[in-house]
Order: structure tokens, then sequence, then C-alpha cells
């Protein structure tokens, strides 16, 4: 495990100002990165922290509900991640092509079925040009690219050829797009437990992870608790794992993600505020979609949808969420910088310290952490 002295730099220097990227670094063990999901999905350990008194404790996730108390409110991300990730090869060739489908495509060329062209992310993009024709092994559906842009971004045309439409072919031919960290392929558990048991709305590239410790027993255990319960969308976009390539936080831009908040949920939320009750976030991506309504409704949370690029981090004034369920995150993340904003620099500091020497599995599959 690490040592203190290993935890003096990066994030654990809090002598910096929290406004450089090297001030969200941490050394992992490769050992505590989880490749794999536990058994059973409530079986994760939680670690604890008060963020008003830096107190932190150890639990394990069936434990949730004793941290709830009746009239609080849990906002749930149901968004359902889709087999978006393919891999072919360039016609004629057999270097390997891999695809991460994205969403399709606002404005489509013309005379061109809107529903076929999507923007992609592809590598090697280096070897890709317009017109390049990628053939996916095993049937008769290609990708021709159209554009090619930065960072890999491309336009494609899809002929799903014997699936007839997209979403078919995704189910057909697609993979679950797992995180690269966790370095090995998907697998046939990864569709089952790469999604939370709550998702409902396809369309997100990466699933909100806080959300998969859940189980239906610990939902009933909530509501039992007479905890309510809210829904919202936000489609969680690939540039979750996008690295930011600025020393300055301050500018990165963040990439747009789609988002939803129903009638329900804002009265619902509305509500709780109103009668003193608190809300508890279930991740980062449900946070980040209450305070990107809290900033443009004046404080509020209203029904809406939209494309969020609000990007969190120090010195942010949090207007909705009381509590939040994260998950551990990547060192210099905009998540990390996130969770450093609602909990403090020195509190995340210290929790983070904790969770390595105690052996806290990090990442999508790994351990959580419920800040009070």
């Amino acid at each position: 495990m690490p040592t203190d002295t290993a935890l003096q730099a990066g994030l654990f220097d809090l002598n910096r100002t929290g406004m450089h990227l090297d001030d969200y670094d941490y050394p992992l063990p490769e050992a505590l990165i989880a490749r794999y999901p536990l058994p059973e999905r409530d079986q994760s350990r939680m670690l604890v922290l008060n963020r008003a008194t830096g107190e932190l404790s150890h639990h394990q996730f069936t434990e949730l509900p004793h941290f709830l108390s009746p009239g609080d409110l849990l906002v749930l991300n149901n968004t359902k991640v889709l087999p978006a990730r393919f891999y072919g090869n360039r016609r004629g060739l057999t270097g390997r092509v891999e695809i991460l489908m994205l969403h399709p495509a606002a404005e489509a060329a013309q005379n061109l079925p809107e529903d076929r062209v999507w923007n992609a992310l592809m590598r090697p993009a280096r070897k890709l040009k317009p017109g390049t024709i990628v053939e996916l092994p095993n049937t008769h559906a290609t990708m021709q690219v159209l554009h090619v842009g930065e960072r890999g971004c491309c336009r494609v045309l899809i002929d799903p050829a014997e699936h007839g439409d997209v979403p078919t072919l995704m189910q057909k031919v697609g993979r679950m797009p797992i995180p690269p960290y966790l370095r090995r392929e998907p697998e046939e558990s990864d569709n089952d437990r790469y999604q939370t048991v709550f998702s409902r709305i396809p369309g997100a590239q990466a699933a909100p992870t806080a959300g998969l410790h859940f189980t239906p027993q610990v939902l009933q255990a909530i509501a039992q608790k007479g905890v309510e319960r809210a829904e919202v969308t936000l489609s969680v976009s690939a540039g979750t794992f996008r690295t930011v390539e600025v020393d300055d936080i301050t500018q990165h831009s963040m990439d747009p993600e789609f988002y939803e908040i129903s009638e329900p949920t804002a009265s619902q939320i509305e509500f709780t505020r109103l009668a003193g009750g608190k809300i508890c976030g279930i991740g980062t991506t449900v946070v980040k979609t209450l305070e990107t309504s809290a900033s443009l409704n004046q404080g509020q949370v209203k029904a809406g949808a939209g494309a969020s690029q609000l990007f969190i981090y120090p010195g942010f004034q949090f207007q909705v969420a009381d509590m939040m369920l994260t998950n551990f995150h990547l060192p210099k993340s905009t998540l990390l910088m996130l969770i450093s904003a609602f909990a403090g620099r020195q509190n995340i500091a210290r929790a983070y310290q904790t969770a390595l020497e105690h052996g806290y599995r990090f990442y999508s599959y790994g351990d959580c952490m419920l800040i009070l």
C-alpha cells in the first residue's frame, strides 16, 4: 500500500490551489483497480465521509438506508448503456478498426438517411479518410467514413444490412463499451453488470457507476424507510473517460451530455426541499444534472431537456444536492474534481488516502463512498 510519504504529492499536496491538473493526481496500485464486479452487486464496501466534520467510517453498501431519513429523496440516473462498441476491418485490409458509436449526427448530409448517419470515435483515426469502408465481421453490415475530425471523432454512414436498422445492429453485433482502464475485452456478464437495475432510457456510452451497487432489495429497504425516489436521465458520454489536457483546469471544456428532467421529478425535488428533506444524488451524473438545471433556473430544478457542459470544480456553489453516493475515480479526472468541489479537497484527500490504505476497490466496478 502507498506510504504517507508517497501520498504527499498531487491531490494530497494541499498547499496547492486546486486549479492545476497535478493537484488531482494520486498513486494507485494496479491491484486496487476492480476489473470485474463482485458476485453480488450490493456487497460493495462503502466509505462514509461527513463533509462538515471530516469524519470517516467504514460500512457495507447495504447499510445505505441507515444514513437516509424519512422525507429524504433519492435521485437516480435511469440511462441505459448502448452496446455501441464495434470492431471491423477496412475493406481489403486486415488491420482492426475500433468504433464507438456516440449518437445520430445532428445534421445528416443531403440525401442520406438521418437515422443511419452517426458520430463515432474511431481508432486508428490516422488511417481513415472520407470514403473508407469498414466491414463488420460475420455480417454484411458496413460503416462508411464521411468525415474525420479531431481526436478520432468521425461521422459515418451505417448500412445495417440484414439487421434492418441501427438499434438492431447494436443488439446483434455491438459490444458493451466497458471502460478502457479495465484492460480487457467485454464479456457476456458485462451486458448485465454494466447496467443498473433501474436503467430504462437507451443512450449512454458509459454507465452511471454509483448506481451499479443497487439491487431491488436495497431499493425496497430504502422505500420502507420512508425515503422517496425520483429519476433523471443523463446519457453519460465517452467524454467521461477523456483526459484533461491542460494544466489550468479552468481552461478545460466538457463534452456535451444529453439530460432530461421530467415534471414529476422536478416537483418531487422542490417538494422535498421545501419540506426540509435532503436530496441524495446517486452519482456525479445525477448531481451534474440537478446543478445544471439549477444554474439555468435561479436555483430551482425545473422540468426540461438539453445538453449539459457544466464543469464542476472547487469553488463551485452547489444549490441542490445535499448528499452524494459516488465511486472512487481516476487520478486527474473531472469526476475527482467534482467530488472535491462537493466535499472539499482536504476531505477527499483524507478519504482517498484511507481508501488506499484499507484496500478499497477503485473505479467503475469498485467500491463506493457516501458523502454526507
